[in-house]
């Protein structure tokens, strides 16, 4: 492994179990609100994490649509790590591989699905799979040395749902990326983890995109992939 990932590793570790500590501890002395913190010191936390992820994935793009672009919006990774848009499909996606090869990463997750599952035809899942395998097969061969790693769909608020309903299709679009991984042989990261405990406070008001702290436990469920 790297010595710059182990450090870097070793550093984010080290710093989240600390910020989880103080979770703890907040919890203890009031369930419902945190006790004040110094605004330099929490400053000083976040770019030391910020700092960790981004040298733990300085060798990765992350590729997808406009949740995966809040990677880079809210300063997580750099922009050279994040490779994504609003509105982006698996279809539209394949636009995108020239910059993608440009860049030739170590490491590519790609994060699709949001889009795919409101594309107006009679069976979105099966036309954004036939993409997506398509997408898949056109990194394997212009980046045949990058490890290809799917992540799941993020889900979204109960009222996020009820005005979009075609929502409910997540799960059984996660299913099919579950398939296709197996298919090509790649790797699959499941994302419903970040979410086990009811996770609302990690939306941002749509109630499907996301606030900085989702993509910071985002981030920890990936640093395996990227040691």
């Amino acid at each position: 492994m790297n010595m710059k990932k182990i450090v870097a590793s070793l550093l984010l570790g080290s710093i989240i179990l600390a910020l989880a500590a103080c979770g703890n501890e907040a919890t203890s002395l009031n369930p419902q609100q945190s006790p004040p913190q110094n605004q330099e010191q929490a400053t000083e936390s976040k770019g030391l994490v910020d700092s960790a992820y981004q040298e733990l994935f300085q060798d990765s793009v992350f590729f997808g649509d406009s949740i995966t672009e809040g990677l880079s919006f809210h300063d997580v990774l750099q922009e050279e790590n994040v490779l994504a848009g609003a509105g982006k499909t698996a279809e539209f996606a394949l636009q995108d591989m020239d910059e993608l090869t440009k860049r030739d990463p170590e490491r590519i997750f790609i994060h699709l699905g949001s889009d795919d599952i409101l594309w107006p035809t009679d069976n979105p899942k099966a036309y954004s799979m036939k993409n997506y395998a398509k997408l898949i097969g056109t990194i394997k061969e212009k980046l045949p040395q990058a490890k290809i790693t799917l992540l799941t769909v993020t889900p979204v608020t109960a009222e996020a749902e009820q005005k979009e309903p075609r929502y409910k299709n997540i799960n059984d679009y996660n299913q099919g990326l579950i398939e296709l991984a197996d298919e090509k042989n790649i790797g699959f990261v499941d994302l419903s983890p970040i979410f086990s405990n009811g996770s609302n406070d990690l939306y941002d008001s749509d109630g499907i995109h996301f606030k900085p702290e989702f993509y910071a436990r985002m981030l920890d469920l990936l640093k395996d992939q990227a040691e």
